[in-house]
Formats: structure tokens, sequence, C-alpha cells
């Protein structure tokens, strides 16, 4: 395999990885507009944002979660995680 070769599969790799990564993210929000528990599901798709070194969309969706669902168990455990993300 010749240099230009190999640095197209590396190129192919790194563009097939982002791509699964905004499926699972846009799978994630469909799955949470269609679910009932909506801070469940926004905590779950912070906690993958994270677990993807997503830093910066991690900490929003916690964010998110905080303002809107104040008083839920997840905001608490926003609360508990965005200390860690700054």
């Amino acid at each position: 395999m010749t240099g230009t070769e190999s640095k197209q599969c590396e190129y192919v790799g790194v563009t097939m990885k982002r791509w699964i990564h905004i499926g699972a993210v846009v799978f994630g929000v469909v799955l949470a507009a269609c679910s009932g528990d909506k801070p469940k599901e926004l905590l779950e798709t912070a906690e993958f944002e994270e677990r993807q070194h997503n830093v910066a969309h991690a900490k929003q969706l916690y964010e998110e979660i905080v303002r809107l669902y104040p008083s839920s168990p997840q905001a608490e455990t926003a609360r508990k995680r965005l200390p860690s993300l700054n």
C-alpha cells in the first residue's frame, strides 16, 4: 500500500466514524422525541456525548436538563456531572 492509499484509508475511517457518531446522536434525539421521559433521554444522550469525548455538547445537554427539569432526579445527576466538564 502506498502512502497515498494509506492516507485515503485513514480518511475513510475517520469519515465513517464521524457518520456513525452523527447517526447515533440523531437516533438518540429521535428516540427522545418519541419517549415520554424527556429528562431521562436527555441524560442518556449527555452521558453518551461525554463518553464520546464531545464535552461541549454533553455540557450543553446537562445544562438543558437542569434548566428545563430542575426538580428531576436527572437534574441532580446533571448538576453533579457539570463541574467535572469545566
